[in-house]
């Protein structure tokens, strides 16, 4: 996730077996966020633009779970991206 032109980014995992809400893993401003970003894209994980959802999510340590306050919104951007890779596969398949 970015905000715009990559000054700021935030990068999320989801992995039921390492627990049960999202974890940051990755954040950074200017040069850092767009290498989080180019990282993201090479690895063909779909990238999407919230900046007011970056600057909260910024402010989570890395390592930590997101905090329920941002689970509905965290939720609607991992729909998101589920979807655009579920027609990417299909256009794969």
């Amino acid at each position: 996730m970015s905000s715009k032109s990559a000054e700021k980014a935030v990068a999320l995992l989801y992995d039921k077996s390492r627990g049960d809400a999202p974890q940051v893993v990755a954040t950074g401003k200017g040069e850092l966020a767009a290498r989080i970003v180019e990282t993201a894209r090479h690895a063909g994980v779909q990238v999407m633009e919230d900046p007011d959802l970056v600057e909260v999510l910024a402010r989570v340590p890395v390592g930590d779970e997101v905090p329920l306050e941002l689970y509905q919104a965290v939720a609607e951007v991992l729909s998101f991206v589920y979807r655009v890779n579920g027609r990417y596969k299909d256009q794969q398949g």
